[in-house]
């Protein structure tokens, strides 16, 4: 029978991360070859074993912690020391992710009452896999030929030169790396070993991007809520995301956040914009860092290999050619097989500079926006009815490229699987928010033809109105998409979630939209369903078929306080905080809402930390605090709902352009703002 490659599973690895710096390990802290563990760089595993072993076993794994950056471990040598129940040898592991590597404090203590002797050994191994042959399962890779240089490994990965140093002289057993050191502890002793793990490029990639972590001004936002879950949840997130951070190599001022670790450690077009976008009301920075690396992409040609067209955001830039062996899915370094991310951006770089991005910044993106607006009413709509819309021709492109591109995640009512050319409803809505938001900018900074843009909006939302209104028992709601003939794709999925707020809808439609997103079909106690209960092919852990996605929630939360359902975006705000919570504050990319021992139960490929999942604790606190910011016409407001999700918030902080300023929100609802210029008018609205 031949070999199954299956994904490898996450949810019970450790997970560090540092830019393009990741290391997954067992909860243990062991590296073990024939795994997914290993540490990576610029997404080659330079690193597939560091195993630690006392007196020839494996440590007794007692707690272990991985968070930004760092991972802590406590086990035990159960062999060694007093005899009994009580641990009396201690294998403290700390890790450390640094520049291009790994720095790991080994320390052994004894708390036996006798002298303890024994030899501490670690053996390292690096094999040189890439990141898609070890997410497509092909994990057992054969070894990379370790060399000596005193007491230095050197190892040559494919794109890496890699150097460990862990003390004593090392020696080459059976293709791994080897250091023994012998100890004689007596009582209160320790041993301490540091093993330090360097690399270097070897060869040039299409994105040898470095850390990014201190390009923004994040240190001073403060969180302050009564229920006190919440300061936390935001602390942790954005020091994650923060350490998603990187540097575009074609100019290194700017940064955006890599879409998740450990298989997206990258730049992508809709996931970047979206968490630059969520984390606007901290600062512009790293909005401006993600336009201009986006910008520096677009496209400029028709390449259907590669789906590029003139003014098309890409949709990921990965180093190298991405694929398996084996394995359908094979696409160029750059890739633009996405129809949402040029839509996206537009609403990024109008967002950002009604938050304060400044002017010349945002007039010397005017050409990309010119050529984006170009796209989004031409190429982007390939026939007559005026949508956007898209079809994979290559065979080896995304089926699905809306922010759903798993191949079954559109779905009729029945469970059928809708055919291609597939026009997603949230595109259009991106579309209507994109063209208006242009409209409105080209008109303030003096462009002629803004009207222009203003009038293809009314038109996308007109058509939004005629075409993807459905029914059923419970009433009018929005079609996921419309399939390759033009029917609707009935299924019911959160998909709508993404039109409130867009201006796509009217009042009434969106009071519509509102009650099918939180019926008991979508809502869940832990978050939003990507497909409701009752459509065909319904799946609580499916990756797009009723599984939730944090971001995903998030932008409902969003959506549905910028159309006044203040309450409903709390409760959303409050199911978010309960996910965080149960996952100990580092959100997964996507979870099952259905409840194990009153958890939600992790999509075990998910990655941890993801951007947009991190970035959605700016959601959080646009919702609770009902922000829109207009710094070109001088005007804030505040909107928090009627009944506060966490009781008293404070926000410290934020960010009125390059201004820090706070917002309080009481108990009953009280509103005070601190900070701000006087010239701004606060505009405080229930």
């Amino acid at each position: 029978m031949p070999t199954r490659h299956r994904q490898p599973w996450l949810h019970d690895l450790a997970i560090t991360v540092r830019g393009n710096v990741t290391a997954l390990s067992g909860e243990d802290g062991q590296l073990l070859p024939g795994t997914a563990h290993g540490l990576y760089v610029d997404d080659e595993r330079v690193l597939s074993g560091l195993r630690v072993t006392v007196g020839g076993d494996e440590p007794s794994l007692v707690a272990g912690e991985a968070r930004a950056g760092r991972a802590q471990f406590l086990s035990s040598a159960r062999d060694l020391g007093n005899p009994g129940a009580d641990p009396t040898v201690e294998v403290r592991r700390s890790r450390e992710l640094v520049e291009a590597g790994l720095v790991e404090t080994i320390r052994v203590v004894s708390r036996a009452a006798t002298t303890v002797s024994s030899v501490l050994r670690v053996e390292l191994e690096a094999d040189g896999a890439d990141m898609a042959t070890v997410k497509a399962g092909q994990v057992d890779q054969p070894p990379l030929a370790p060399s000596v240089d005193g007491a230095r490994v050197l190892l040559e990965a494919p794109r890496h030169r890699v150097t460990v140093e862990a003390g004593a002289s090392p020696r080459v057993e059976a293709g791994a790396a080897v250091y023994e050191h012998p100890f004689d502890l007596p009582p209160g002793d320790s041993l301490e070993l540091v093993v330090r793990v360097g690399t270097t490029r070897r060869t040039e990639s299409a994105l040898d991007a470095d850390p990014g972590l201190d390009a923004v001004t994040w240190d001073d936002v403060v969180v302050e809520a009564d229920d006190p879950r919440l300061a936390p949840l935001v602390a942790e997130s954005m020091a994650d995301l923060r350490h998603l951070l990187l540097r575009d190599p074609l100019d290194r001022a700017d940064v955006f956040a890599a879409a998740g670790t450990p298989w997206y450690l990258t730049l992508f077009g809709r996931d970047s914009i979206w968490a630059a976008r969520l984390m606007l009301p901290f600062g512009t920075e790293l909005a401006a860092g993600t336009l201009r690396s986006l910008a520096r992409r677009q496209g400029t040609k028709d390449d259907p290999d590669s789906a590029e067209q003139p003014g098309k955001i890409a949709h990921e830039v990965r180093r190298t050619a991405y694929g398996a062996a084996g394995h359908a899915l094979q696409l160029p370094p750059l890739y633009y097989g996405t129809v949402d991310a040029t839509a996206l951006w537009v609403c990024l770089l109008v967002d950002a500079w009604r938050w304060g991005l400044p002017e010349d910044e945002v007039r010397a993106l005017l050409p990309n926006l010119d050529a984006a607006l170009d796209w989004l009413t031409g190429p982007g709509r390939p026939d007559t009815d005026g949508l956007l819309k898209y079809i994979d021709t290559t065979g080896h492109g995304l089926a699905n490229q809306g922010w759903k591109d798993s191949g079954d995640s559109m779905r009729m009512r029945d469970g059928r699987i809708a055919d291609a050319p597939i026009a997603l409803v949230e595109a259009q809505a991106y579309a209507v928010e994109a063209l208006a938001g242009a409209a409105d900018l080209l008109e303030a900074l003096g462009a002629d033809d803004a009207g222009r843009w203003a009038g293809q909006a009314q038109d996308v939302a007109a058509r939004v109105r005629d075409r993807f209104w459905v029914e059923d028992d419970q009433g009018r709601y929005l079609a996921m998409a419309l399939d390759g003939s033009g029917a609707p794709v009935d299924g019911v999925g959160s998909n709508m979630g993404h039109v409130l707020g867009t201006g796509a809808v009217t009042a009434d439609e969106a009071a519509l939209v509102a009650q099918r997103l939180t019926s008991p079909g979508l809502l869940d106690r832990f978050g939003v369903r990507t497909m409701s209960t009752d459509t065909g092919g319904f799946n609580p852990i499916g990756y797009h078929t009723g599984s939730i996605w944090t971001h995903d929630t998030a932008i409902a939360a969003v959506g549905l306080s910028r159309e006044g359902f203040g309450d409903l975006a709390g409760t959303l705000a409050q199911a978010l905080v309960g996910s965080g919570t149960a996952f100990d504050r580092r959100w997964p990319e996507l979870y099952s809402g259905l409840p194990v021992i009153e958890s939600p139960a992790p999509y075990p490929a998910s990655c941890r930390p993801q951007a947009w999942s991190a970035a959605s604790v700016g959601a959080l606190v646009t919702t609770a605090l009902g922000l829109r910011a207009d710094v070109p016409n001088g005007e804030l407001v505040v909107r928090p709902p009627a009944t506060p999700p966490f009781g008293s918030l404070r926000v410290r902080g934020l960010r009125w352009g390059a201004t820090s300023f706070s917002v309080v929100v009481d108990r009953d609802g009280g509103v005070h703002v601190e900070g701000l210029p006087d010239s701004v008018s606060v505009v405080v609205t229930a």
